[in-house]
């Protein structure tokens, strides 16, 4: 199980060997809320729908959920949310908070993912999204299943 603290920017991983393993994140600079184009990050219940990226090299970039290059920073654009090394895709779990309709999280395409910007880890930063360490992003996406319980509160 997953639960991520957006007041405290972490992120707990509850193993099944009963340890728990604590994550910096930054979470949307909007703060929490989970309407469509809110750029807020999701609150409640969730899922891990689908894992992209097993096995690619630490900061390989995706768009449209699809490898495309490796991040260089010398070819960084202001204001680019750079999606890199690994896309834990969330699903809401609660009809009208966080699934269906205009708060669909997965429809939001809200991940958990690797950063460009792994300075502003610890602070919210995101455009709803949850980031990582590039590091830990690979760390916690070998440790996880798809369907695994995700829980988002402020």
């Amino acid at each position: 199980m997953i639960v991520i603290s957006i007041s405290k920017q972490k992120l707990y991983h509850h193993r099944k060997c009963g340890v728990c393993y604590t994550y910096p994140v930054s979470t949307a600079s909007k703060g929490a809320g989970n309407r469509n184009g809110s750029f807020q990050t999701p609150l409640g219940k969730h899922r891990i729908a689908n894992k992209i990226g097993a096995d690619m090299p630490i900061f390989t970039a995706f768009k449209g959920r699809q490898s495309f290059c490796i991040y260089d920073p010398a070819t960084d654009k202001p204001n680019q949310d750079w999606i890199l090394t690994r896309i834990l895709w969330l699903q809401g779990c609660e009809t009208g908070k966080n699934r269906r309709g205009q708060v669909d999280t997965y429809k939001r395409y809200i991940y958990i993912h690797g950063t460009h910007a792994e300075e502003q880890i610890g602070q919210p930063a995101s455009h709803g999204c949850i980031r990582m360490l590039n590091a830990d992003i690979i760390e916690l996406f070998n440790h996880v299943a798809c369907g695994e319980s995700v829980r988002i509160s402020a």
